[in-house]
């Protein structure tokens, strides 16, 4: 008996020392955004009419996982997509809702209809990142590419700042933001075979990237420990244009369009546009890389297996594709609607793949996700807890996609307990300014500006997510009222639970008849004490609801970044004018007043010259 026991005993340690060790609890998550991508730009989203694009390593990784046909970016632009997927908080609770903001409130136009609410510049350091939480569980965490959660590129805050290990966002040769770094234009400059070339091409006809080439360092110096990557190429966005010229003749031969002679522009409608194929192809290629490297590397905390065997990818865009601007066609997201800088399908709805050890693969599923599920679904595969206890936006998608990832009814809604059935965007910046709501197959659009009809209602999917009206053609808010107005209740109601910012009204504006342009109140004289500041005003007939303070640390800077201060509404009284008082933080440099009246007109003071706010805003000599 001894004997057979002792045999049991080797038996059993043969076994574990011949690979079969047990997974380690702690995955590694490579998480891959892109920029600009539309959701036509990737094969296995093809519908309708084919691209000509090649993405094989793509569709491969929708093999291997699961594809969501209706993913979607918290937002339609770039700055806060990223902020609300490292926070995990929607962007209107961040107020965090467009590009390298940060700036007053101000018209646009003198003869635009509305104002745009303050937006933060940089992400606010008191939310607890992803990268901050997976650290604090033992993980390593690494970026390589765009950042961009600031009022520019290489502002505070930076990704080390944020809880990253290690950072690395100079632009490479991928993509030409000064970068292709000294190509004199896109027909000159193209990489070489040569030994010298900093883009040299490799043994596959691509050019060398620096960004990469980064991501697979950290991968390399880390496998040792859990590890978190984020991996956001500066691929698709603007400049359109390819360091490989082999890729542009070819997709010129494939397109059947002559190799262009003239650098600038592209007209040609639909995808065209044999530039912006190249750089699809080339993105194709460089995440197949970082795939390449996941699946042929032997996974030091797991003898006998690959890294690719216990690590999650996720991989999506910032925003929908950007179809081109002036005279430069840039690809097509039909039948989406629009692009980039729209809450219209073709703006918000992305490519959206997840695989991974627990997660079905070759599934197609018609579930509504968002890039905001990102971060409680990594806390969930990492078991990573929510130490700080934030309030986070998005739902765990991981008892979907380790089931059946094509049953709604598992995607749970945080804030009720219930499977999730709304989901939300608000972007009230620039010419868009709209927000929307989209239940249960139904989307509504709300216009914020007065001079458009205020909601658009359109059946997007049936029941069961398959395709009605994906082109948003048919607008039904006159046939469906009732569906409409709860809808656009729910919607506002959800703004208000997030302090959202919201649009206002511009008194100057001519071109429109807005009622109550004419009562706002008039700014008589303001003044300065120290730190305490004063405004007195007249009221002319609407009553003031709200003042603040906008301020700034650096207001001389083209890159200044200002914040709001709530500033207390004295009401006039016997022979004392009404004022609004508040006292500035210490350092301001720079400071404005925003008034809104009744009727939701804002008056700005002084108005400010949007090249050079430091200029014209009210400043405190030190």
């Amino acid at each position: 008996m001894k004997s057979l026991l002792n045999f049991l005993l080797l038996l059993g340690l043969g076994y574990s020392l011949s690979g079969e060790s047990e997974r380690p609890a702690k995955p590694n998550v490579l998480l891959i955004l892109v920029d600009d991508l539309g959701w036509q730009d990737v094969i296995c989203y093809d519908v309708d009419e084919p691209a000509p694009y090649e993405t094989p390593n793509l569709d491969k990784l929708a093999q291997r996982g699961v594809l969501f046909t209706n993913g979607y970016s918290p937002a339609p632009v770039c700055s806060p997509s990223r902020c609300a997927i490292m926070s995990g908080k929607h962007p209107a609770r961040t107020m965090s809702t467009t590009v390298a903001s940060g700036k007053p409130p101000m018209p646009h136009h003198p003869q635009n209809s509305f104002i745009s609410p303050w937006c933060r510049g940089g992400m606010d350091t008191k939310n607890v990142t992803i990268a901050e939480a997976l650290k604090s569980n033992g993980y390593k965490t690494g970026h390589v590419g765009k950042w961009h959660i600031a009022v520019n590129h290489y502002a505070f805050p930076q990704p080390v700042d944020e809880g990253f290990d290690f950072s690395s966002h100079y632009p490479g040769n991928s993509q030409a933001r000064g970068v292709q770094n000294g190509m004199p234009n896109r027909l000159q400059g193209f990489a070489t075979d040569k030994e010298n070339d900093p883009y040299r091409l490799d043994e596959k006809g691509y050019p060398r990237d620096h960004v990469t080439e980064e991501a697979l360092r950290f991968l390399s110096e880390n496998k040792d420990n859990p590890m978190f990557l984020y991996y956001a190429s500066w691929l698709v966005h603007t400049p359109i244009q390819t360091r490989s010229q082999e890729l542009l003749k070819k997709y010129c031969e494939k397109l059947g369009v002559a190799y262009p002679q003239d650098p600038k522009g592209w007209t040609l409608e639909g995808q065209q546009n044999p530039y912006y194929c190249a750089m699809v192809e080339t993105l194709d290629y460089y995440v197949g890389k970082l795939i390449g490297y996941l699946e042929n590397t032997e996974d030091p905390r797991w003898p006998g297996h690959k890294l690719s065997e216990n690590t999650y990818v996720l991989f999506s865009s910032d925003n929908g594709g950007m179809e081109g601007y002036s005279n430069i066609v840039f690809t097509d997201n039909y039948p989406l609607d629009e692009g980039k800088i729209h809450v219209r399908e073709g703006g918000i709805r992305v490519p959206f793949l997840i695989s991974g050890p627990e997660v079905a693969r070759g599934v197609k599923s018609e579930v509504v996700v968002n890039g905001l599920d990102f971060y409680p679904t990594i806390l969930g595969w990492t078991g990573t807890p929510n130490s700080a206890k934030q309030i986070l936006d998005g739902s765990d998608l991981g008892a979907l996609l380790r089931t059946d990832p094509t049953v709604a009814s598992k995607v749970m809604d945080e804030r009720t307990n219930k499977p999730r059935e709304s989901m939300f965007w608000h972007f009230p910046n620039g010419y868009c300014q709209q927000s929307a709501h989209l239940k249960n197959g139904y989307k509504l659009i709300y216009n914020h500006p007065y001079e458009r009809q205020r909601v658009e209602l359109y059946q997007l999917y049936d029941a069961a997510g398959k395709r009605v009206d994906w082109e948003e053609t048919k607008d039904l808010s006159k046939e469906k009222p009732e569906l409409a107005e709860s809808m656009k209740t729910e919607l506002l109601g959800f703004l208000m639970e997030m302090n959202a910012g919201m649009t206002h009204y511009n008194p100057s504006c001519t071109k429109v008849k807005m009622p109550g342009a004419g009562k706002v109140v008039s700014v008589l004289d303001q003044q300065r004490t120290n730190r305490r500041v004063r405004l007195r005003y007249h009221e002319n007939g609407a009553k003031l609801v709200s003042a603040q303070v906008i301020y700034s640390f650096n207001g001389d800077s083209s890159d200044s970044e200002w914040f709001p201060l709530d500033a207390k509404i004295i009401p006039s009284s016997g022979e004392n004018l009404a004022k609004v008082e508040a006292t500035l933080p210490p350092k301001t440099t720079h400071y404005v007043y925003n008034l809104v009246d009744e009727n939701n007109f804002m008056v700005c003071h002084p108005i400010l010259n949007k090249q050079d706010f430091g200029g014209t805003a009210l400043k405190v000599e030190r």
